[in-house]
């Protein structure tokens, strides 16, 4: 048994820091999802939030928490500018 587990040759030194370093990268993607919506968010729309809300609303409700969140936030964001004007039929009219 403890054969199998000894790193011998380069090229078993090669796989195990692949595997290891494959193992890390995965990680960090995860972890870094929260910031990359949170930054993307803010680009897009406005709103600032921050990771650890985010990772709240996925550790509650997975991705449909995630996404009431988003829906709840642009909902507020959308509301805070009042009414939407409203055109007057005279500017309705084609021309010509």
């Amino acid at each position: 048994m403890s054969g199998a587990l000894e790193l011998l040759t380069r090229a078993d030194w090669v796989v195990f820091g692949s595997a290891v370093l494959l193992l890390v990268l995965l990680i960090v993607s995860f972890r870094s999802r929260s910031y990359v919506f949170c930054q993307y968010l803010k680009t897009m729309t406005g709103i600032a939030l921050r990771p650890t809300e985010v990772r709240r609303a996925f550790k509650s409700g997975g991705r449909e928490g995630v996404r009431e969140l988003f829906l709840d936030l642009i909902i507020r964001e959308d509301l805070k500018g009042g009414p939407a004007p409203i055109p007057d039929a005279q500017s309705k009219r084609p021309a010509g």
